[in-house]
Order: structure tokens, then sequence, then C-alpha cells
């Protein structure tokens, strides 16, 4: 099987890297920004130009493309609105119309900034959307481009992804042990999710085969605070000797902590149907931190 993989470099990216070479004759076919992935050369997919990644796509022919390049920096999405909606939307609905032309089915993330966040329950895939920012609509935008292009695909959203690699909460957290004390939210809730879990759970998926495919959520089970989170990610990190030392967490409401853009309050998202579909196991989030820091 030919992947291409779109946004090798970045933080689910690498872990896809990995994952995919369980998929049965594989041969992935990585696709960077630059055309660098750990300094070797490979496919260029600059996601400022959708006519170009769509044309590389189309050169290529593989038997499936997997999309993990995004624009995630959330704040600064609020004042790069045109730049977000290019990379998040116009360039995925480009690369997912080449996919439909060839045949060929797309997997593409998104994330649970598609919804208000004002739920009290995980929130179902069907569930209606409604984006606080620029961020959660482009990536909406970009859903959208995809399930009307005709291809065949799988939208797999997803929240709190963290991991050994990138720019993330977790190494945040770990970089800032040697404090006393940090104010961390407490009034957000959601389920942080490894970018393993997420490689391994698209791997799973090109295994079985995708079938109809869909719109699903892929999340660590269990659900709990950033502050919460960061208590978590300290004792586990304290237990597994990768700290000498830990900051009391002191948790706040998001009001002490103001952001260019509005986080949805309530981010758990229900993941029956990739379960029920794929018959897929997902771990409880804090067995999940305790793998993803035993394999710092």
């Amino acid at each position: 099987m030919r992947i291409l993989l779109l946004g090798a470099s970045g933080q689910v990216g690498t872990e896809l890297s990995r994952a995919l070479k369980s998929v049965p004759d594989a041969e992935i076919i990585f696709a960077t920004t630059s055309g660098l992935l750990n300094d070797q050369s490979c496919e260029v997919a600059d996601f400022r130009e959708p006519a170009s990644v769509a044309a590389l796509v189309t050169r290529l022919e593989p038997d499936v493309v997997v999309n993990a390049a995004a624009h995630t920096a959330v704040d600064r999405a609020e004042d790069e609105i045109e730049f977000s909606q290019l990379i998040n939307a116009e360039t995925p609905a480009a690369v997912a119309r080449a996919c439909a032309d060839l045949g060929i089915p797309l997997i593409h993330y998104s994330t649970d900034y598609v919804f208000d966040g004002n739920g009290t329950s995980p929130y179902q895939v069907d569930h209606p959307t409604a984006p606080l920012g620029v961020y959660g609509s482009s990536k909406l935008a970009g859903e959208e481009g995809v399930r009307s292009s005709g291809a065949q695909h799988v939208i797999l959203r997803t929240a709190w992804v963290y991991g050994n690699h990138g720019h993330n909460f977790m190494r945040t957290m770990l970089r800032l042990a040697d404090k006393e004390q940090l104010n961390v939210v407490n009034d957000q809730i959601g389920g942080p999710t490894p970018a393993w879990l997420i490689a391994d759970v698209t791997a799973e998926l090109l295994r079985k085969g995708i079938g109809a495919g869909g719109t699903h959520h892929v999340v660590a089970t269990g659900d709990t605070s950033w502050a919460g989170f960061a208590d978590a990610i300290f004792d586990e990190a304290m237990d597994l000797g990768l700290i000498a030392s830990r900051p009391v967490v002191n948790g706040i409401p998001s009001s002490e902590y103001p952001t260019p853009a509005k986080r949805p309050a309530y981010s758990v998202l229900d993941t029956t149907s990739l379960r029920e579909t794929y018959d897929v196991s997902l771990p409880n989030w804090r067995d999940a931190l305790r793998k993803t820091l035993e394999m710092a």
C-alpha cells in the first residue's frame, strides 16, 4: 500500500511515520513543507499552495492520502484568518478533490474546536457545530471541503493533543517542573490525547479497511481539567524519575488567564462511532500519559 503522508514532520505526523509502518506492504511517501524530514530529502507539500499539493497527489497516485498538516497555533490564528483558512480549509479541500479524481481515500484530522464547549456530556459526531474562533472555523471549513469533494474519506476529530515531539502542554509542564508553583486553568474540561494514539488508530483503520468512512472521534477515555492534567504529568514524571522536583499546581479560572482565542470550556468527545465501526480499543487518558512518558 502506497501511503502519502502530508505533514510528516509535525506532532502527529512524526508518530504516523512510525505507526504506518505496521500497515501490510506499506510504502510511505513522506511530504513536508520544506521537502526535508530528519535532514533527509522528501516530497514538498507546501500548504500555502493548494494547487501544488493537489498536483503532488495526482503525480504520485498513492493508494491513500493521510493528511496530518494543519495550522494549529490557536491564538495566532485570530490574527491570521486568511492563512488559517488556506492551510486548514482550502488546501485540504484541494487534496480531497484530487483524491476523488483518482478514486483513492483520504484520512484527515480535525478538532474539538468545531464545538462551542457549552456541552455537559461528551459530544457525539453529529452534534451541531459552533466554533468559537478562527482556528475552529477554519478546521470546520476543512471538514466541509473534504466531505463535499466526493472522495472516500475518514475525518478523525481529536482534542488536547500532546506528545514527545513538538510544542504541547506536557512538554511545557516538564520544562517548568523546577518552579515552586504554577497557576493552571481548572475550568476547561477535556480528554488529553497523545499523538501516538491518534497515529496507532489511523494505522489500525488502514489495516482493517476504512469502509464507508465518515466522521469519528479519537481521544483517550475519561476527562480532566488542565490543572488536573498538569498534576498528573508531574506525578507520573516524578514516579518515573524524569524530574527531581515538582511545582504545586494552583487551579485558576479561565478569566485569570485570558488568551486571544476563546477555548471551549467542555471538550470531551464521544468515541462510540469509532469503537463500534472499527472495533478500536482506547486507553484511559491517565494510562496513555504514563505510556507517553515511558516512551520519552
